[in-house]
């Protein structure tokens, strides 16, 4: 499959075209998904309490399945955010709150947020929000041994996917950002406010003990499904980012946006996401219909897709390289340190 080149990157108009029938949500398409995944989702968490008087390892079993389910949820809230899962804005807010609530993701600030990432992913220059801290090779040369220290923390496998997943869903999302006005910081308030309601509710009638060894698990996985797919969608072998002078969108979506070529039974798990590239390049596009758009249109298949197997070699990678112009793990950071002249002896 030939690898695209910025000289091959399609014109606005000819890439616009190609995503315009596809950007209509159809309403009963959205519902089923909206229906095969939320109901089961419930369903699972009431077997899941069943099973806890018969075996907790039955119980985390479960929660596997019930994560993936999570995952699902996500994306239609997160569809919902783009304003692309129905073509009313009020049943788009309305699924965007429940959904929220479900994930617990405030959905104002995460809507402001993500579109801020979408406005500058693949951009050095405008690195930051909604997005994996990453370093480039000299900034982390650059930096202090302490922001080394805290750097190399946030990127370990075991921070980034397993502790970073639980703490931003559960702790971190519970605040209002400083970078979100008054109604992001009210839809935290509100999120807040349910959530609590609902703690009450399970506290009330199974009890608290019960709903955390039921709920915090399935936070735990389907928040580092989530973070590893974010993760891949951006950080995977031929990814292109580039400062804000070379920087465009279609090249941004197509290059530094991957095509996660995901088994089957994932990849509706996962609400099509893999497909992130045409997601990037046209974000009004209903998760349902992003297969058919790529199928339909010869210019994303010649994006290379990242197999589940290719995408684990993402976990090396630590640093943007600038000159190499690719991620590089720390191992990087070795040869360079060889290659810099001696400091020059005393006297």
């Amino acid at each position: 499959m030939p690898d695209m080149t910025r000289k091959t990157v399609p014109a606005p108009s000819t890439w616009q075209q190609a995503v315009a029938e596809h950007r209509h949500p159809v309403l009963r398409s959205s519902l089923w998904q909206l229906a095969n995944s939320v109901i089961p989702y419930v369903a699972l968490w009431g077997l899941m309490l069943w099973t806890l008087d018969i075996s907790y390892w039955l119980t985390l079993a479960l929660a596997v399945v019930a994560a993936g389910f999570l995952v699902r949820i996500f994306i239609i809230f997160h569809d919902c955010g783009h304003g692309s899962f129905f073509r009313s804005r009020r049943a788009n807010r309305l699924t965007e709150f429940v959904t929220g609530v479900l994930t617990l993701t405030p959905y104002r600030q995460w809507r402001h947020k993500h579109a801020m990432h979408h406005a500058t992913s693949g951009d050095l220059d405008r690195r930051g929000t909604g997005e994996i801290w990453t370093l480039t090779v000299q900034e982390y040369l650059e930096a202090s041994a302490w922001k080394r220290l805290a750097y190399r923390l946030a990127r370990n496998p075991l921070v980034l996917f397993v502790l970073a997943p639980l703490y931003i869903f559960a702790i971190q999302q519970r605040f209002p950002s400083r970078v979100v006005g008054r109604r992001e910081r009210m839809g935290v308030h509100w999120t807040n406010a349910a959530l609590l309601a609902i703690v009450v509710g399970m506290s009330l009638t199974v009890g608290l003990k019960a709903y955390l060894l039921i709920q915090v698990p399935v936070i735990i996985l389907g928040g580092t499904a989530g973070i590893w797919l974010f993760y891949v969608q951006h950080q995977f072998e031929g990814v292109q980012w580039d400062r804000r002078a070379d920087w465009n969108y279609a090249d941004a979506a197509l290059r530094g946006s991957s095509f996660y070529k995901l088994p089957k039974v994932l990849q509706w798990f996962t609400g099509n996401i893999g497909f992130h590239h045409i997601h990037h390049l046209s974000p009004a596009i209903p998760n349902y219909r992003l297969e058919r758009c790529h199928r339909q249109t010869p210019m994303f298949q010649q994006v290379e897709p990242v197999t589940l197997r290719a995408s684990l070699k993402s976990l090396s990678f630590r640093l943007w390289d600038e000159q190499r112009r690719q991620l590089v793990g720390f191992g990087r950071l070795r040869a360079i340190r060889r290659d810099l002249p001696a400091p020059l002896a005393p006297g």
